[in-house]
């Protein structure tokens, strides 16, 4: 399997909400308040990405260029990394849950 495969792949399983739900999420002040701003008021750096997964989402495969995976790669380590850090309790309502749902995947789904 070729790299652009894998990372394909690995993408589609660590994006799990839809384009449509992914537009929904980033008009709720609970999307635009997390995350890391690189200015105070800014917008974080999610919320630009999440514009971004959205452009993937509907970019047939055979159109996505070097810097479409690159990106691709920098969603999959985040959410890895961001699910091994799962508080305890119920998440439904924690930043935590919010900062991976800028990222295009809700833990709860």
């Amino acid at each position: 399997m070729s790299e652009s495969n894998e990372t394909y792949d690995e993408f589609e399983a660590a994006v799990n909400m839809t384009p449509k739900q992914l537009s929904k999420w980033l008009e709720t002040p609970e999307s635009k308040r997390v995350g890391q701003k690189t200015e105070a008021g800014s917008e974080s750096v999610g919320h630009r990405s999440e514009r971004r997964i959205i452009e993937l989402l509907d970019t047939d495969k055979a159109d996505l260029s070097d810097s479409d995976y690159q990106h691709m790669r920098k969603v999959v380590g985040y959410v890895h990394r961001h699910l091994k850090q799962r508080p305890g309790g119920d998440i439904t309502e924690t930043d935590w849950r919010y900062s991976l749902m800028n990222w295009g995947h809700d833990p709860t789904s």
